[in-house]
């Protein structure tokens, strides 16, 4: 417990300036519904005051059980966009167990996983889970997954637009410079396999 301590003591700062969203519980693909009572005895040990997210991310947990351990925790279930080989589908629903909802955005590529640049057209079903969820929670937090190309980002604003957010010149002007960046390196990339 002195590590669980001394991490909450080190995010502090960003719980005192209102900056810290939830605190998000990644559990490993090999934890599987057989470790649901070490999960519920973990989460009783949780200190209050905290929002809290847990990411299922075995297939097993696609159970009832697991959604209403976190109702009655008040933990957001994460919900995912992933890699269909990863089995995981049923984290793509719209699970409301919290008052607040977690949303990832991993993409859908296994190699080389979470390098991907979603269309408009994948994003699109997420516009209406989102509405969805803003009706029924007080908070819905959505993350793409972080990118050295920083197609997260461009993702981030696209998303923003097709909610119905209006982008600033800036946020315009870096959308179109990244499209046309990714899309040239994705044309050159086709053609340079092709030469091979």
């Amino acid at each position: 417990m002195a590590l669980f301590d001394e991490f909450f003591e080190k995010i502090s700062p960003l719980k005192s300036a209102n900056k810290l969203g939830a605190v998000l519980i990644q559990l490993p693909p090999s934890f599987t519904v057989k470790e649901f009572q070490n999960t519920e005895e973990f989460l009783d040990r949780l200190p209050s005051g905290y929002d809290y997210a847990i990411e299922f991310r075995n297939p097993s947990w696609n159970t009832e059980g697991p959604w209403e351990m976190l109702k009655h925790y008040n933990i957001a279930a994460v919900m995912t966009d992933s890699p269909e080989q990863d089995n995981l589908q049923f984290l793509s629903q719209a699970i409301v167990t919290a008052n607040h909802c977690f949303i990832r955005w991993h993409g859908r590529r296994v190699k080389p996983r979470y390098n991907y640049l979603y269309s408009r057209e994948e994003l699109k079903p997420w516009v209406d889970k989102v509405r969805q969820l803003s009706n029924e929670t007080a908070v819905v937090r959505g993350y793409f997954n972080n990118h050295y190309g920083a197609r997260a980002v461009v993702n981030a604003i696209e998303f923003k637009e097709m909610l119905g957010a209006v982008l600033s010149e800036k946020e315009k002007a870096l959308l179109e410079h990244a499209r046309n960046f990714f899309f040239e390196a994705s044309r050159q990339s086709t053609l340079d396999r092709s030469l091979k």
